[in-house]
């Protein structure tokens, strides 16, 4: 092969010069998150190491994209100068190769180059309420409980329910649940919104087709120093959980309700906020989540105006933020279901059901990194 420099194949590549300036980044925070100092500071040791993730994956992205255009310059040069059939003949087959691969490589440095969403690499806390529709409301919205369990368990994240109400004839009036995992607010935060079912229901005697809904919120988990809380100004009480037999039922008392006074940043009044967890039959556990429910509340409510900013100045069709948007309709006599934001549509709908969601996932993820490929300009 013959020698080159990374000049002679690389001038005015505008991707190599961006990914240039991120080097001495990555060196900078390799030493930081080493630094006791920094390691002291928890905030901040946790968004350098977060970035440092990212720029790892940029820099491996970097050292491929490198050695492809090498090996594509030093192919073509053999093609030109080398009188040998056999490596000629290499020479071929490595050019045809790396040419396959250069585009690729160059979609992901692209997107990789995107600013991030700082949210996506948190847990999340979902909430499934049933809306109009009543009993039928209630029994889609143990549906898409249903199906977001067995899609958490086939991504091998874990989900605790913090709090339910149990519809008359099945299902849930709410349900509230927190998932723990890698990059899970990332996947899930596309499904916030309006979820709309047409089906005969159960319930219906007449074989008429209904349409019910049911409201699916999902919002980052607070870390604890992103929020200020006063634990002196919360009121606990503890009361007995309820449960489905066990000589720990009605017996202790291991659930907690908090109280706490908010002053709500965007109107100056003061709120009170009630929160209620009877998780686990253990009362300092059932404490401790009672308090991560209520950082992440806060943190939502004083946050909001950020995500509706950014909703805003990207225009983005694929995750406003905006919770009253009707996203998706789930079509029992014709099996379908669709995405409204983006017009993607599976015919597997007890399949999705069933937690095969991952399909939609992609095009939502796809449909708005392109969005935000575009506004860098990449």
């Amino acid at each position: 092969m013959f020698a080159c420099t990374q000049h002679d194949y690389m001038d005015n590549n505008n991707i190599l010069a961006k990914l240039d300036g991120l080097t001495a980044r990555f060196e900078e925070v390799s030493t930081l998150i080493t630094d006791p100092g920094v390691i002291a500071d928890q905030e901040r040791y946790v968004k350098l190491t977060r970035e440092y993730k990212d720029l790892s994956d940029i820099m491996s992205a970097r050292k491929r994209y490198i050695a492809c255009l090498t090996t594509i310059k030093e192919a073509k040069d053999i093609l030109a100068n080398e009188p040998d059939a056999e490596m000629r003949e290499m020479a071929r087959e490595e050019l045809a190769e790396n040419e396959r691969l250069q585009p690729g490589i160059e979609e992901e440095i692209k997107l990789a180059l995107v600013p991030k969403d700082p949210e996506d690499a948190k847990n999340v806390q979902m909430e499934i309420r049933a809306g109009t529709g009543g009993d039928e409301a209630a029994l889609f919205a143990g549906d898409l409980f249903a199906m977001y369990k067995k899609y958490c368990d086939s991504k091998g994240w874990s989900l605790s329910v913090t709090s339910e109400s149990e519809g008359a004839v099945g299902g849930f009036k709410e349900i509230d649940f927190v998932v723990n995992g890698d990059n899970v607010y990332g996947v899930l935060k596309y499904e916030s919104g309006v979820h709309r079912v047409q089906r005969v229901p159960a319930t219906e005697t007449q074989g008429r087709m209904h349409t019910s809904a049911a409201t699916v919120a999902v919002l980052p988990e607070a870390d604890r120093f992103e929020v200020n809380i006063n634990e002196g100004d919360i009121k606990w009480d503890t009361f007995r959980s309820s449960g489905a037999g066990g000589q720990n039922v009605n017996k202790v008392e291991s659930g907690v309700r908090l109280r706490y006074p908010w002053k709500n940043p965007n109107t100056g009044e003061t709120e009170e906020i009630l929160i209620e967890c009877t998780e686990t039959r253990d009362q300092p556990k059932n404490k401790e989540r009672a308090l991560s429910r209520l950082r992440t509340f806060i943190y939502d409510r004083e946050h909001q105006k950020y995500i509706d900013d950014i909703a805003h100045r990207r225009k983005t069709l694929v995750s406003t933020g905006d919770r009253s948007a009707k996203i998706r309709t789930y079509n029992f006599p014709q099996g379908r279901v669709t995405d409204h934001r983006i017009g993607f549509t599976t015919h597997d709908l007890q399949g999705f059901l069933g937690g095969d969601i991952q399909p939609m996932i992609d095009a939502l993820t796809v449909a708005e990194n392109a969005e935000r490929m575009k506004e860098s300009e990449l």
